[in-house]
Order: C-alpha cells, then structure tokens, then sequence
C-alpha cells in the first residue's frame, strides 16, 4: 500500500455479531426487499476493506452487509473495484486492511486450512469459465464435489447431471468444453458452483466474455436461481435489466468506493449521486 493511503486508514476493529446485525439491519432496512426475520445477521460482512496494489488504489473504506437469500448487483465502471471486492471476500485476493466476515466469522487471518473449508459454502463464477479442457461439462461439475466435499462419484455424477439439466445442458453431459459455445461454458460452470450448494454463490461479471446472443441463456439461468433457489447471490455485472428485474439491493461502486445503494427502482429511477445519474444514463443511452 502507497505510504499516502496507508496513512490515511484507520484500523476499526471488528464489530461484535450482535452490534454488527443490529447496525446493519438498521443501515439496510429501508435498501433492500430482502423479508428481514428478527434476530437475523448478516451472512457476508464488510468492514472497512481497503486494498491496494502496490501504488494503485483498488478499494477505499468499503463497508457492506449481505443478508441470508439476497440477491445483490453491483454495478459501476470498469476499474472501480467491483470484481477486486468479490476476490477478497472469498481470499483470493488479500485486503490491504478492513475485515471480511462470513456467517459472523472473520475471513481475513484465516490460516489456509481452515480458509479452504469456509470456501466450500463460498461459491464463484468467473467470467472466463475457467473449466477444466480435459474434462467433459459432467466430469467438471463432479470434480469439486469430489475433492473437496468427499462425495462419491457415484453421488457426484447424479448431482452433476441434476444441475446440467437445469441450466439446460442435459443433453450435453459428456461434451467437452471445445465442444460447447461461450454461453453453454458458463452454463456449466454456474452448474458447478450450485452443485456444491455454497451459501453464498459470488459471480464476477459473467457474461463479459460472451457474444450478444449468448448473454440471455446465461442470465435466465441466473434469474432461475436468484427467483426460486433461496441462494444469496453477489453479482458484478453491467447487466441493467437483470439489476432492475432481479436484485434485492443494488449497489454502485466508483474509485474504490461505495457511492450508492438502494431498491432497484429507486437507484435506476431516482439515483441520489450525480455520478450514479450519469453512469446509469450512459449506459442505457448506448
């Protein structure tokens, strides 16, 4: 971290569960259509995240709250530190300073073992796929359940195949990747997250890489489970129509910071933060 940022952060230690719940459902209340239930905390926790390469500024004093089976957007321009906040939630990559929490545990500090059982209930869909080419769309969904959660493979290919038939790939279990187009790669890698049902299902702008004509199969897949599957969701994506017809909350982010959050319609319709305005409108009006 540059000596000038590192000077202006403030370590906060780490709220207590109870002050923390209680903060946010007061913070979030009025943001979100998530059906608050008394005593709930928060599933995923942020608190003063900073981080920073070297002399480059990514993150500046992020603070936000996700609640159990919200489905939150994030959106705002590229560089602005969307997909770098969604790396450090699930450690791959290390806040500068600040605190992330999962289930009212703390993330950052974990030591690897135990990082890499809280990142089985933390899944992630990125934007290149990342599927395994030797492997058929069925052998990369199984591969996880296997190796991390100790299902046999007979368990795993029967969960393998349930989740391919419903993104739509039923039909498609044994292909290889070379052989799928774009949309239907990432049809399979959203199968593979769900299939080792995290609590929390983390995706970096999914449909960045894919044609035109792609992008709807993959975002009616994501629509599916953010309406009927319960799953909390944490989308990065410059997706308008999915954040206004989906999204809980969405959240807009710039510099580094969170400039503004709120209820679909009143951060499309009636942004509070000029910069929101015209980002929104730049957008829509291309």
């Amino acid at each position: 971290m540059p000596k000038s940022h590192r000077k202006a952060v403030e370590e906060h230690p780490v709220l207590d569960a109870d002050t923390a719940a209680r903060l946010a459902y007061e913070h979030d209340r009025t943001l979100s259509t998530h059906a608050f239930v008394d005593g709930e905390h928060p599933v995923v926790r942020i608190e003063h995240l900073n981080k920073a390469f070297d002399d480059n500024v990514v993150l500046r004093d992020v603070n936000l709250t996700v609640w159990p089976g919200e489905v939150v957007v994030v959106l705002g321009p590229s560089g602005s530190g969307k997909s770098t906040m969604l790396r450090c939630i699930n450690r791959l990559e290390t806040p500068t300073a600040g605190h992330i929490l999962f289930n009212d545990e703390e993330v950052t500090g974990q030591s690897k073992a135990r990082l890499c059982e809280m990142r089985k209930h933390l899944g992630m869909v990125f934007q290149n796929f990342n599927l395994f080419p030797h492997l058929s769309a069925k052998e990369n969904v199984m591969i996880g359940q296997v190796k991390a959660l100790g299902r046999t493979k007979e368990e795993a290919e029967a969960e393998a195949v349930r989740q391919l038939d419903a993104v739509g790939l039923g039909d498609r279990v044994d292909f290889m990747p070379a052989q799928l187009s774009g949309g239907q790669q990432q049809r399979v890698a959203i199968a593979r997250a769900v299939a080792m049902h995290p609590d929390v299902l983390l995706f970096d702008e999914p449909t960045s890489a894919l044609d035109p004509e792609l992008v709807r199969g993959v975002l009616d897949v994501m629509r599916d489970l953010a309406e009927n599957s319960g799953m909390t969701m944490i989308v990065v994506t410059h997706e308008m129509g999915f954040a206004r017809d989906v999204a809980d909350r969405v959240v807009f982010m710039e510099d580094g910071l969170v400039v503004e959050e709120g209820l679909p319609g009143d951060v499309f319709d009636h942004p509070k933060s000029d910069r929101t305005a015209a980002f929104l409108g730049n957008i829509e009006g291309a």
